[in-house]
C-alpha cells in the first residue's frame, strides 16, 4: 500500500508540497446520480417547480463549488480553475450529474470535480425536497483524470 501523501512521517496531517512539481494541463471528470420517483423527475424536467429551473441552478451551484473546493476540503490547494462545466441530464430513475474541471498547474483537479458533482446533487435535493424527501444521492465517483506525474487514469 502506498504512503498517504497528506500524512507526514510522524503521522500528522499536512498539505502536500507541490512546489517542485511540473506545471501541466490537468483535467478531471466526476459523476453522481440523484434517484427519485418518476413524478419528481417530471417536475424537475418541466422547469415549472416553485423554485424555477432546478437543473440550471444545480449546474451553477456545481461550478461555484468547484471554485471553492479549497475552502471546504482542508488539505486542498487553491487552484486557478480554467474551466468548470457541470451538466444535469435525465437518467433512468433520476438525474445524472457530470462535472468536468480543468486547470494548468502543479496539482490535479479531482477534488474540484468531485465537489462540483456533490454540491450539484445536494442542490437538486434542496430544490426538489418539497416534492420528495426520499431522494437518494448515489454513485458519486471520479471517472477520469489527466495530467501530472501519475499520468492519466480512468474508471
Amino acid at each position: 500500500m502506498s504512503k498517504l501523501t497528506h500524512i507526514d512521517e510522524t503521522g500528522r496531517a499536512r498539505m502536500v508540497d507541490v512546489s517542485d512539481k511540473a506545471v501541466t494541463a490537468r483535467e478531471a471528470v466526476a459523476e453522481g446520480f440523484v434517484r427519485m420517483r418518476p413524478e419528481t423527475l417530471a417536475l424537475a424536467l418541466s422547469g415549472e417547480g416553485r423554485k424555477g429551473d432546478v437543473r440550471a441552478v444545480a449546474e451553477i451551484a456545481g461550478v461555484m463549488a468547484a471554485k471553492r473546493t479549497s475552502d471546504l476540503i482542508p488539505m486542498c490547494h487553491p487552484l486557478p480553475i480554467a474551466k468548470a462545466e457541470v451538466r444535469v441530464e435525465p437518467g433512468e430513475g433520476g438525474l445524472a450529474v457530470t462535472a468536468r474541471v480543468k486547470t494548468t498547474g502543479q496539482t490535479g483537479v479531482e477534488m474540484e470535480a468531485l465537489t462540483a458533482v456533490t454540491v450539484a446533487c445536494l442542490t437538486l435535493y434542496d430544490m426538489l425536497k418539497a416534492a420528495e424527501k426520499g431522494m437518494v444521492i448515489e454513485a458519486v465517483r471520479l471517472v477520469s483524470k489527466t495530467g501530472g506525474k501519475s499520468g492519466d487514469w480512468s474508471a
